[in-house]
């Protein structure tokens, strides 16, 4: 998809069409800076967390709330069903002529998730694979999330690091690849990089560990006060859909099929959340081009974007 750059004038500097990708570990604070961001650029958010594209489960999954919402002009918040899978090539599309939208009325677009694949497929495109085998699927669909780790981990320890372990779709997706090429799923991620008609900033948050653990820890209680069990309750009938098999969730519907306590399923959200932010910086920390800095830093991330046009 190609992009008309948008130029404007000011002090006869052009400006060429730039999205700012916002990334960080859960719970870090990403939706308020990027809110501000967009405030500040005039411009509307792009949504990049893959469970917040579903209407059914806002709880679980931190959706900006009604405030922050009216702050910020977003988009991919309750725009798909559970029923439906937006995947990261899916993704890809429908976001990049969302862009499109955007860049015909702003110079700046701000991408903001954790979710690092589905960046990544707006940054950089995705490597087309083709590898299939129907059979293998329905056999890795009959396995724990426990196999699956293990079959992975003996296979692609690298992707291992970095994917979320709790993500069964995942998992089998790249143990079926690593089977069926005899590579590594992990080898077939270095591909070339999709060209974009607009400029790319990229930003990445993060706070003290211990201060971030206790971010998420607060979280989950906040959750649990909210309702998180009657959400879950009203998902029964969704459960196996793809966006309900994920931390938040996995661990109610455990709860309530009395295989844990009500208490050890909120320490599970808690250590399972905890676990996949420490992925979520390990994924990051991959990409040279992300520029740190401190959750609360507005003023330094505001100069260091504006100095990137210069």
């Amino acid at each position: 998809m190609m992009f008309k750059t948008k130029t404007l004038t000011k002090k006869k500097t052009k400006l060429k069409a730039t999205l700012i990708v916002i990334s960080g570990p859960t719970a870090v604070g990403k939706t308020a800076l990027a809110i501000q961001l967009a405030q500040h650029f005039k411009t509307e958010i792009i949504s990049a967390d893959a469970r917040q594209f579903y209407r059914e489960i806002s709880i679980g999954t931190a959706k900006p709330n009604a405030d922050e919402l009216a702050q910020a002009k977003h988009h991919f918040i309750d725009s798909h069903s559970v029923t439906e899978v937006v995947d990261a090539g899916s993704f890809e599309k429908i976001a990049l002529a969302k862009l499109h939208e955007i860049f015909s009325e702003h110079a700046y677009a701000i991408l903001v998730g954790g979710s690092g694949l589905y960046t990544q497929a707006i940054c950089e495109g995705l490597d087309e694979l083709t590898f299939r085998d129907d059979a293998l699927r329905a056999s890795l669909q009959t396995k724990t999330t426990e196999e699956l780790q293990a079959t992975l981990l003996s296979l692609d320890p690298e992707y291992y690091a970095i994917v979320d372990i709790q993500n069964k779709q995942r998992m089998m997706r790249a143990i079926e690849v690593s089977t069926l090429s005899g590579k590594a799923y992990s080898s077939h991620l270095t591909g070339k990089k999709k060209q974009r008609d607009f400029a790319i900033i990229k930003i990445a948050i993060t706070d003290e560990r211990a201060k971030l653990y206790e971010k998420i820890n607060k979280r989950v209680d906040l959750m649990m006060a909210a309702g998180l069990v009657a959400e879950v309750k009203n998902n029964l009938a969704n459960r196996e859909c793809y966006a309900l098999k994920t931390v938040g969730y996995k661990e109610i519907f455990d709860m309530l099929d009395g295989q844990i306590s009500l208490e050890q399923s909120v320490e599970a959200i808690k250590q399972n959340t905890r676990r996949f932010a420490k992925r979520q910086l390990t994924w990051l920390r991959r990409d040279p081009e992300y520029q740190w800095f401190a959750y609360h830093e507005f003023e330094k991330i505001k100069d260091y974007i504006l100095a990137q046009q210069i």
